[in-house]
């Protein structure tokens, strides 16, 4: 099937759609990447050209064809106990402050791995009361596909190559024959975790407060105005002391808050 042909103009209009709707900062480089991820629904869908596909997109009865868009031009590659480092800073920190709860915010939590692997450490805090028995996990993305898989909480045991045997006997499930290959998460482990739809660029004030809060590698998909914006945003549910972490290779991103550095992609909000 011959190749859609993706004009200056849609893809200006796609650009302003995308920045608008969920500040993700499509490139002018990003043509091709945006015309190779679209092409093959607008055929399987039986359109005949990107402008057919952006009318039915921006259309009232879309069909849940803009979070389609929004999975297919945003990427999801993530794995459980990634850059640990950061891990290791968490539980440094809550050792030495013991509190009796703590509130974690995962707030582009993709598939689920990173908040499932929070919660397996604050379940061994708790175990050895480092911590209150008052944790939770909370997990938000605009990308009701992705939260849906992370409900499910069953993974490729690939995803899981970093955790240890210990912990995969404590908090997963090994699958077997049909299921051969795939881990799941133990429902004592999920019953701590809940995940919900947010879209960064709009208020968040209705998601509470939290102790720590993960904002790893999502600043990448916006420009500077709006990452400076999601941070405020994001840091204005941080309570004072609290922890905040981005992609180590994200750099420090200017905002209104005090932040405390310590190590790349930790932060302690003064």
């Amino acid at each position: 099937m011959a190749e859609l042909a993706l004009s200056d103009q849609v893809f200006t209009r796609i650009r302003g759609l995308m920045h608008e709707s969920i500040g993700l900062d499509l490139a002018p480089h990003k043509r091709t990447l945006v015309s190779a991820r679209l092409g093959p629904r607008i055929q399987r869908l039986g359109l005949s050209d990107f402008d057919d596909y952006l009318a039915r997109v921006c259309s009232d009865s879309d069909g849940g064809e803009f979070q389609m868009m929004v999975d297919l031009l945003t990427t999801h590659e993530t794995y459980f106990f990634r850059e640990p480092k950061h891990f290791d800073v968490m539980v440094s920190e809550l050792q030495a402050r013991r509190p009796s709860g703590v509130r974690v915010w995962s707030a582009a939590s993709s598939f689920g791995d990173e908040a499932y692997t929070i919660a397996m450490l604050l379940s061994e805090l708790a175990a050895k009361r480092t911590i209150g028995a008052e944790w939770s996990v909370l997990g938000t993305d605009i990308s009701d596909r992705v939260l849906h898989s992370a409900k499910e909480g069953i993974y490729p045991a690939e995803r899981l190559r970093h955790v240890t045997e210990p912990r995969l006997k404590r908090f997963c499930l090994q699958g077997h024959g049909e299921a051969e290959g795939l881990v799941a998460m133990r429902p004592e482990l999920k019953s701590r975790v809940s995940f919900g739809h947010l879209n960064l660029c709009h208020s968040v004030e209705g998601v509470g407060l939290f102790d720590i809060v993960f904002l790893r590698n999502v600043l990448i998909y916006f420009d500077g105005p709006t990452k400076s914006e999601v941070v405020d945003r994001v840091l204005g549910q941080l309570k004072p002391g609290g922890l905040f972490f981005i992609g180590s290779a994200e750099g420090r991103v200017p905002c209104s808050a005090s932040l405390q550095s310590l190590i790349p992609g930790a932060f302690r909000k003064v």
